[in-house]
């Protein structure tokens, strides 16, 4: 049995003063969402007994026009259908199912570098999947969401990626689909489908959203170059404390490229000399269990910081077992005289360790025994004399 300790840190520093709009980030917390969203919806009952006073408007004069004129009424039609024609269209605006209660959200975002790098070996520098692996230009993520809600209790979310490598090869792959609750008591909140494993702070956003064009290294050593996601449930917990808290668990299949550090076959190559196998999930015990927990303060009315602590648990494929464990660090000063968000200065620090216990060395290049071959390899480095004495 070996056993393997490795350390990883990545920080960003960004720098901003100019008067653009803003790039959505994952720092804005449940508690403003809810806020932001009962906003929302007053607008949206405003808005509604606007169309309300119009229709009856339309439906009077018409009633005027036909009894002035003798001719049947023309202000029968729906009051919601004159409130449509009157109502101007917006791109902004949702898609309305059925009574309009239910809505669908469809965005389309593309993501492409252009560098040069004087490495002859690019593509081992950069880990990440989606990162520029060659000189010249890189189409690095082409990106199609479906977002809305299904009924009073679920939102669902479906991204879909295409990409091309840099030997010209398209190929497009399902990156999230879940469903998503929205009105569990005690202030709990369901998740299920695929998505990205919300361990750590930058693992869960997608690459649209990062501060830089690249995937930090640690996460790609750690994570994978398509980041830490897979199939599974996530149950989360708004704690009722004064500032914002939250707690997550997360239960997901351990098995599979996207979970880097836990059963993944390596392509069919050996990890630390031993032959990853992934199998089938038999029992619990072969789950990926990842617990979270974050927490905001508002230093001041201009800074904010938002700390968290992750841990990711389940076996890998020789054997035994593999140990994440991460905290991250965010911190935000935006000016009280800012507009559409800027200027502003943000610090993000992300620290991981991960303990991998490999099983028995099992890796047989020639179909030589373990014992004749760990002989001649081994054992001369580690007791040459009684190596040597043997011959």
């Amino acid at each position: 049995m070996k056993l393997e300790r490795v350390f990883g840190l990545s920080s960003v520093l960004c720098l901003s003063a100019l008067p653009l709009a803003a790039q959505e980030t994952n720092s804005v917390e449940q508690l403003k969402k809810q806020l932001q969203e009962m906003k929302e919806n007053l607008q949206k009952i405003q808005q509604q007994q606007r169309e309300q006073i119009e229709a009856l408007q339309i439906q009077i004069e018409a009633l005027q026009k036909a009894a002035a004129t003798n001719l049947p009424t023309a202000a029968t039609a729906p009051a919601a259908t004159a409130a449509q024609m009157t109502q101007p269209w917006s791109p902004t605006q949702p898609i309305r199912i059925g009574s309009g209660q239910n809505y669908l959200n469809l965005s389309f975002d593309g993501l492409f570098a252009v560098g040069t790098s004087t490495a002859n070996d690019i593509d081992k520098l950069e880990t990440g999947g989606h990162d520029p692996k060659e000189r010249g230009f890189t189409v690095e993520n082409i990106e199609t969401t479906f977002e809305g809600k299904v009924d009073p209790y679920f939102r669902g979310q479906a991204a879909v990626v295409l990409q091309i490598d840099p030997q010209g090869e398209s190929f497009i792959e399902l990156e999230e689909a879940y469903a998503e609750s929205l009105s569990l008591p005690a202030n709990l909140q369901l998740r299920a489908g695929q998505f990205f494993t919300e361990f750590g702070r930058q693992n869960q956003t997608h690459p649209h959203a990062w501060d830089f064009v690249d995937q930090p290294l640690v996460m790609g050593r750690f994570l994978g170059d398509d980041g830490l996601r897979s199939a599974g449930a996530r149950l989360s917990w708004l704690t009722p404390t004064p500032f914002y808290s939250e707690l997550y668990l997360t239960i997901q299949n351990s098995q599979g490229p996207t979970v880097h550090s836990f059963r993944n076959e390596n392509e069919g190559g050996p990890f630390c000399g031993r032959v990853s196998t992934q199998g089938s999930v038999k029992s619990l015990g072969d789950m990926l269990f990842v617990p979270r927990y974050v927490a905001s303060f508002d230093l001041s009315d201009s800074q904010t910081l938002v700390a968290g602590a992750s841990g990711a648990f389940g076996p890998n494929g020789t054997g035994r077992d593999t140990q994440l464990y991460g905290i991250d660090l965010f911190w935000k000063w935006k000016s009280p005289h800012q507009h559409a968000g800027f200027p502003f200065v943000s610090w993000s620090t992300e620290a991981m360790l991960r303990r991998f216990k490999a099983g028995a060395f099992n890796w047989d290049l020639n179909g030589d025994t373990y014992s004749t071959r760990m002989r001649r390899l081994i054992r001369p480095l580690v007791c040459p004399r009684c190596c040597r004495a043997r011959r």
